[in-house]
């Protein structure tokens, strides 16, 4: 029983180490992305899609 006292403490600490990792990162901007935005509508002619081979025809009787 005291293995798995162990074993969820150390799962803590990992996990606590871990966020206060990703809250330094977040704070030092590495998550921040400049680039995309300024490229982003240079590639959004490619999403778009033509309506006319979407369109459904139905059969009248």
């Amino acid at each position: 029983m005291s293995v798995i006292y162990i074993l969820l403490s150390i799962s803590i600490i990992v996990a606590i180490v871990f966020f206060i990792a990703f809250i330094t990162a977040v704070k030092k901007g590495q998550f921040d992305d400049s680039y995309t935005p300024s490229v982003r509508m240079l590639f959004d002619d490619e999403l778009v899609k033509d309506s006319s081979n979407t369109s459904i025809k139905t059969k009248k009787d």
